[in-house]
């Protein structure tokens, strides 16, 4: 009876040696665990209230529910870059388990702020270009996160618009250059260009009106590039667009247009 008595004594001890682990990290389960979320507008913004929603809804799906075993603190910058440093601050200052960033304005400050809290970030064009992640792949540090863009589609609508006209040989880029998706899609079109024979030109959009307003048949000192204050103060891509467009005008072809 002693030896059934020191087996059964065993195998209680290993079960509950076993058990002891589960409920150990199911009391730590339980710890109310805090994630900060800032995002750059407002916190009236229709959109950004139900992209907020339906965030709040996903961590409830997967048993995290606000008030219970999670504090959701959330943040709203409303466009403004002041504002939104100083809620980065106040967001860190919470002792966050993680922090939630919508957007590049969001990013920069919070990692001015720190360099150890976990941040996730969405709808960011280019987190190498802007020197948020080291990669893609490998992103190090404590940043990684969701990106909208793929910067190889540049070259792929090069490559549709050749399908469609095969005759093409150039092309304007309309461009945002204050926007970094808009350069890292530039920079795909302008590698993409010489495998399909396009000779390619950026155009800015704060340029387009100058060039709406533009007629090459009444003003024949702008034709080949004239100098204005608006070139000036562009960097030139207005005379650049209007020597594209003038060219094409006299040659009667236009050139064809892609928009990053």
């Amino acid at each position: 009876m002693s030896i059934c008595l020191r087996r059964r004594e065993l195998i209680a001890g290993i079960g509950g040696a076993a058990a002891w682990p589960l409920a150990a990290r199911a009391q730590q389960g339980e710890r109310m665990r805090r994630i900060g979320v800032l995002s750059p507008v407002a916190g009236d913004d229709p959109d950004g209230q139900a992209r907020h929603a339906a965030f709040v809804q996903g961590l409830e799906q997967l048993s995290w529910t606000d008030g219970r075993n999670l504090r959701i603190d959330a943040r709203w910058g409303g466009g403004n870059p002041d504002e939104t440093r100083k809620y980065a601050r106040e967001l860190l200052a919470l002792s966050p388990d993680v922090i939630l960033a919508t957007g590049s304005a969001v990013v920069e400050p919070l990692l001015q702020a720190t360099r150890t809290v976990p941040i996730v970030f969405t709808n960011v064009p280019d987190p190498v270009g802007a020197g948020f992640v080291d990669s893609l792949a490998r992103p190090g540090g404590n940043v990684t996160g969701f990106t909208p863009y793929e910067f190889g589609i540049g070259g792929k609508w090069l490559e549709l618009l050749k399908q469609i006209a095969p005759s093409v040989t150039r092309a304007a880029v309309i461009r945002d250059p204050t926007i970094t998706a808009g350069m890292g899609q530039w920079g795909a079109i302008q590698t993409a260009a010489p495998s399909f024979a396009v000779d390619v030109s950026p155009i800015n959009m704060r340029d387009l009106r100058a060039l709406s307003e533009w007629r090459p048949d009444l003003d024949r000192e702008r034709v080949g590039g004239g100098s204005s204050q608006s070139n000036h103060h562009t960097g030139g891509s207005a005379q650049a667009a209007r020597g594209l467009l003038s060219t094409s005008v006299c040659n009667r072809r236009r050139p064809e247009l892609l928009r990053t």
